[in-house]
């Protein structure tokens, strides 16, 4: 396996909420061989000021992500959002070679293990029942998985990378890639309408028995686990790069 020079890129909410995930993805990648730095005055890409309409206030967020990651092979990270963000809303900064670099090299995690490193088994072991949410920036974004309204090959990344860890059950869904109403601002300034899309992802996983969903956006399993714990729910989310860590064989 071809060694990379690496340069995590850890988005703001899970650094604040759920820094295991970020953990997890640096040990993953360095049990692959990989040499991986995170740079220390990296911030946030810039996705919520764009999400909410102040994209030419973001520019210097920008601008600070291309100085802190343009010398790196790839720039990973564990969220297909920001990873979309940057290889798509960094066409309105000035295409210097370090921006275009960055913008080619910046990949999701599990595109950056099939794509790049072209994994095949990860020896894992998790006797679990999972329901895999496609997170919409990754799937229509960054063609994470096939989406159900065009007419493709069945495929997901996030399947590939799961589907031979030792007991493990990939539970089929009705709507394998519904919205779960997230959506960033989405949820602030529609809240009712984005609760109600949580609980309809939420019962058809539950409806097919799942245990645990999982997801390469931790923001969407956020908004999942906010409304599974109000309504005292058993049913666990848990960020995919924490299950391809996990018990290694």
């Amino acid at each position: 396996m071809k060694k990379h020079k690496i340069g995590l890129f850890v988005p703001c909410y899970i650094d604040m909420f759920y820094p295991q995930v970020g953990i997890a993805t640096l040990e993953l990648l360095e049990k692959l061989g990989q040499d991986v730095v995170y740079p220390p005055k990296q911030t946030c890409c810039g996705q919520p000021l764009a999400n909410s309409g102040s994209e030419q206030e973001a520019l210097a967020t920008y601008r600070n992500f291309v100085c802190n990651f343009r010398g790196f092979d790839y720039i990973v990270t564990p969220s297909g959002s920001c990873a979309c963000h940057v290889r798509h809303h960094y066409a309105i900064l000035e295409q210097t070679e370090d921006v275009k670099k960055v913008r080619e090299t910046t990949c999701e995690l599990c595109e950056f293990l099939t794509d790049i490193l072209q994994i095949d088994d990860l020896k894992i072991r998790f006797p679990h029942k999972v329901g895999i949410h496609n997170s919409c920036h990754g799937l229509r974004g960054l063609g994470l998985a096939s989406a159900s309204e065009l007419i493709q090959p069945r495929y997901s990344k996030l399947r590939r990378l799961l589907e031979k860890a030792e007991g493990i059950e990939l539970v089929e869904l009705d709507r394998n890639d519904e919205c779960c109403g997230f959506g960033g601002t989405f949820s602030i300034f529609e809240p009712d309408v984005s609760v109600k899309m949580g609980k309809d992802r939420i019962d058809d996983h539950e409806r097919n028995g799942v245990e645990i969903i999982t997801a390469a956006d931790m923001s969407c399993l956020m908004h999942l686990e906010g409304i599974i714990r109000r309504q005292k729910k058993t049913i666990q989310v848990k960020h995919i790069a924490e299950i391809l860590n996990c018990n290694s064989l």
